[in-house]
């Protein structure tokens, strides 16, 4: 078996035992030396291994102290839930917080008037947001929503649940969203953001809200930290 085939089978097996509960979250990882020993394998190859799950962040690596499990990843579910972040976390027993970065009006550029169907320089309200979960930063999002639809969104509102406000405030309905996934690598800017290394994998969506009657009611783009969040997705054959 080579080494690289070695390798993924370790990982995997690790693996395995970190999702069953075999090793809990928090606890001191088994050393190099003692997963060589257990797997009979060369250090090299339990290196790699390691290194993968700590990619994947299911591990981390604090200096001085060694290698432990790392916590849950956030869940969030891409089919249709009745849920906001917050109620979504507070289902996997942690606490969702919201903080404003910014909440300004802009002039719709050429993609944000074809997305609205809005002239050029019609006035947008931009809204930039991180979510955090137990204190941490887990994603980044920045939302459009015309002004002629919900004009003067506050910055309470946008420290909640932009749909309720739609809904309670402005008697706006969300009916559809489409999501559209990818994976893309985090920039400086949102390194920064997120409190992850440069070149952190992460998951990239942009999402175009509608009413009932299909008109675009929101535009959002969003960096999720991809050593912290996995997706759901649930489809109904009914």
């Amino acid at each position: 078996m080579s080494q690289s085939t070695l390798q993924t089978a370790i990982k995997e097996e690790l693996l395995s035992r970190i999702k069953s509960g075999h090793y809990t979250e928090g606890e001191k990882f088994p050393t190099e030396y003692a997963l060589c020993e257990e797997f009979d394998v060369s250090r090299t190859t339990v290196r790699g291994a390691l290194n993968q799950l700590t990619t994947e962040g299911y591990l981390v690596r604090q200096q001085g102290r060694g290698t432990f499990v790392a916590g849950k990843k956030v869940r969030q579910t891409l089919s249709h839930t009745p849920n906001n972040y917050a109620a979504q976390l507070a289902v996997q027993g942690k606490r969702g917080q919201v903080s404003l970065i910014d909440l300004s009006v802009v002039s719709a550029n050429a993609q944000l008037a074809d997305v609205f169907t809005v002239d050029e320089q019609a006035p947008i309200q931009k809204i930039e947001r991180i979510r955090h979960a137990d204190g941490e930063p887990t994603q980044y999002e920045v939302s459009f929503i015309p002004w002629q639809i919900a004009p003067g969104i506050t910055k309470d509102q946008a420290e909640h649940s932009l749909f309720q406000t739609l809904a309670e405030v402005h008697d706006v309905h969300v009916a559809k969203t489409t999501e559209a996934l990818e994976i893309a690598l985090a920039d400086e800017r949102i390194s920064d953001l997120l409190d992850c290394p440069l070149g952190t994998p992460c998951f990239y969506i942009e999402t175009v809200t509608e009413d009932a009657s299909g008109k675009t009611i929101e535009y959002s783009r969003s960096y999720f930290r991809g050593d912290k969040t996995s997706f759901v997705i649930e489809r109904s054959y009914a």
